[in-house]
């Protein structure tokens, strides 16, 4: 890769003369250097090997947060098993997750040299580090409740992710009130949703204006498609839990919109 170098220094020099060249290079080198790195990581290789790394590293850690109260509950067993069934898992991938579960869940299991793995693997792909705290985030509202040590170890996830406690409590709000809006007969605001939960589900609050409203719904809606998701590293299998979430959003942004009383969805 050479071509910023060329075109930084030729600008660099109309601009600058020759000390303004040596700084386009420099320009140049770096963007070239990035150029190089994006395209590594949206290669087909390398989607396949952060597709395996997304897998192996979710069941790891979704072990280890089952574990974090000292024991993995019945609830949580049936949600990973319900998860299995959502992502359409063969024999063979069925056993890879459970053994990986197993591993997680073991006394002597580290998070550290699993999550660096991780992002050497997925490198800077903010959005894939954060779709994964929300699969980890959706294992422990399995039981409708995050106790202390549960929260403890998802904010130790967050930080070694790079994404920090902030954005870890942020993730949480949402998506204790995006489940408001899935029922057993579908997606739609549930007995007691309050308009407030709908506002907190799209990580808004109700001062928001029609355009910011509509902002954060694209870019949520955005965030979960499918087709982005995969192009990302999303493993196929994973894509399918996106759906679910995105159907929860869909809702509280009609439960809003409906409210306000604007005008069709877009």
């Amino acid at each position: 890769m050479f071509y910023g170098k060329i075109i930084g220094g030729l600008i660099g020099l109309l601009v600058g003369g020759l000390i303004g060249l040596v700084i386009g290079v420099l320009v140049g080198h770096s963007f070239d250097k990035g150029l190089a790195r994006t395209l590594h990581f949206g290669s087909g290789d390398n989607l396949e090997r952060i597709k395996a790394s997304f897998f192996d590293t979710t069941f790891l850690l979704s072990g280890y947060l089952a574990k974090a109260d000292g024991r993995v509950s019945q609830q949580e067993i049936d949600h990973t098993e319900a998860v299995f069934a959502q992502m359409g898992l063969d024999a063979d991938q069925r056993r890879r997750a459970i053994e990986l579960f197993r591993q997680g869940a073991a006394s002597d299991f580290q998070p550290e040299p699993v999550i660096a793995q991780f992002l050497q693997a997925c490198g800077p792909q903010r959005r894939l580090q954060q779709t994964l705290l929300l699969f980890l985030i959706s294992l422990a509202l399995a039981d409708q409740t995050i106790d202390a040590a549960e929260h403890a170890v998802l904010q130790r996830i967050a930080v070694l992710l790079g994404l920090g406690a902030a954005q870890l409590e942020q993730l949480l709000r949402m998506a204790r009130a995006q489940e408001h809006f899935h029922g057993e007969h579908g997606y739609a605001a549930q007995p007691g949703t309050r308009l407030e939960d709908a506002y907190t589900a799209l990580g808004v609050t109700s001062g928001v204006t029609d355009k910011e409203l509509k902002q954060a719904y694209r870019r949520l809606m955005s965030e979960h498609h499918p087709d982005k998701l995969i192009a990302r590293g999303v493993p196929q299998e994973m894509v399918k839990l996106a759906t679910e979430r995105s159907q929860e959003i869909q809702a509280a942004y009609e439960m809003i919109r409906k409210h306000r009383g604007t005008g069709k969805r877009g």
